[in-house]
C-alpha cells in the first residue's frame, strides 16, 4: 500500500494523538466532508486535524505551520491556527497539524445574503493580509506571477468547460487581463486560493478564511480575483472602493484571473459529475456564476 493509499479513519487519528499529543487524546473526532490533498477531522468543539493526504510534500503544511501564527493575530477574520505539530511516524509517515477550527459553513454549501457587508468584509481581511512579505516568504510555482504565466492553463481550462456562448467574452477577459501591466510594487501576502470553498460563511456573510497552503509572496491580483469568484453578484465595484488600493491594471489582471478560476472550478465540478477522484460536484455551478459575474459585474 503507497502512502497516499493510506485509510485515514477517526481510529487512525485517535491513535496517532495517544502517540504524540495524548492531552488531545480524549477529544471526540468527527471527519470533515471535502479536502484532497490534506483530509480534516474535526476534534472536540475547537480544534480539527488537518491530515496529508494526496499532497506529494509537506510543504504546505509547513508553510501554515510557519507563517500563520505570523499573520494570524493581524487579520479582522478567525483563520486556522497552527497549535501543535503532527510528525511523521510508522504509524502514519506524513504530516499532521492539530490546527484551530473556524466556524461557520463553506460557501460552497451556503451562500452570501448580505452581499454588500461580505465585500466590505472581504476588502478589510484583504488590505490587512497583502502588506510586503518577508524576503523568506514562500513563493509559487504556478501562481502570484502575471496571467500571460498561466496562458497553458488557461487555454486547457477554457476549451475543456467554456459554454459556447460565453466563449468569446471569456477569452476578451482573459486577452485583456494578458495585456495588463506588471505588478510593479513589492511582493506582497497571498492567500493564493481564495474560492467558495476556500470560505466560510455566517449570518449571510464572511465569517473566516481557511486553507492557507497556498499561501506566497506575490501580486495581490490572484486574492482580488475574489471579487468575482466570492462575492454575490453586484458587489464587485463596493469591494474595490473599500479595498482602495488596486490600480486599474491589477483589477484587469484580477478579472482575467477570476475567469480562469472560474472555468477550473467549472472542470472540477464536470468531474465531481462524473465521479473522477478530486471532483468537486457543487464547485461546477459556482464556477459558472463566476464566469458570469466576470462578465456582468
Amino acid at each position: 500500500m503507497t502512502d497516499a493509499e493510506i485509510e485515514i479513519t477517526a481510529d487512525l487519528v485517535r491513535d496517532l494523538l495517544r502517540e504524540q499529543h495524548p492531552d488531545l487524546a480524549g477529544l471526540p473526532v468527527r471527519e470533515v466532508a471535502g479536502g484532497w490533498g490534506n483530509q480534516m477531522w474535526r476534534l472536540g468543539d475547537g480544534l480539527a486535524v488537518r491530515m496529508q493526504r494526496m499532497d506529494p510534500t509537506p510543504r504546505l503544511q509547513l508553510n501554515e505551520r510557519r507563517w500563520l501564527p505570523v499573520l494570524a493575530p493581524r487579520l479582522p477574520l478567525p483563520v486556522p491556527t497552527p497549535v501543535r505539530s503532527g510528525e511523521p511516524s510508522a504509524r502514519f509517515p506524513k504530516h499532521w497539524t492539530v490546527m484551530t477550527w473556524v466556524p461557520g459553513e463553506p460557501l460552497d454549501h451556503s451562500s452570501i445574503s448580505r452581499g454588500d457587508h461580505a465585500a466590505g468584509t472581504l476588502a478589510g481581511f484583504l488590505k490587512a493580509l497583502h502588506v510586503e512579505a518577508p524576503a523568506d516568504a514562500p513563493v509559487s510555482g504556478d501562481r502570484g506571477g502575471h496571467p500571460r504565466t498561466c496562458t497553458d492553463g488557461f487555454d486547457r481550462f477554457f476549451h475543456a468547460v467554456v459554454p459556447g456562448g460565453l466563449a468569446d467574452d471569456v477569452r476578451a477577459v482573459w486577452d485583456d487581463a494578458v495585456a495588463a501591466p506588471e505588478w510593479e510594487g513589492p511582493p506582497l501576502w497571498v492567500h493564493g486560493d481564495l474560492h467558495p470553498a476556500n470560505v466560510v460563511v455566517s449570518d449571510g456573510t464572511l465569517s473566516g478564511v481557511i486553507d492557507f497552503g497556498d499561501m506566497f509572496a506575490g501580486d495581490p491580483a490572484w486574492d482580488l480575483a475574489a471579487a468575482w469568484v466570492v462575492l454575490p453578484a453586484g458587489t464587485a465595484s463596493r469591494f474595490f472602493d473599500a479595498y482602495g488600493q488596486a490600480d486599474a491594471g491589477t483589477i484587469r489582471r484580477a478579472r482575467g484571473l477570476a475567469a480562469l478560476k472560474g472555468l477550473f472550478l467549472m472542470l472540477m465540478g464536470r468531474n465531481g459529475d462524473r465521479g473522477l477522484p478530486g471532483g468537486k460536484p457543487a464547485w461546477g455551478p459556482a464556477g459558472r456564476a463566476a464566469l458570469d459575474r466576470v462578465l456582468r459585474d
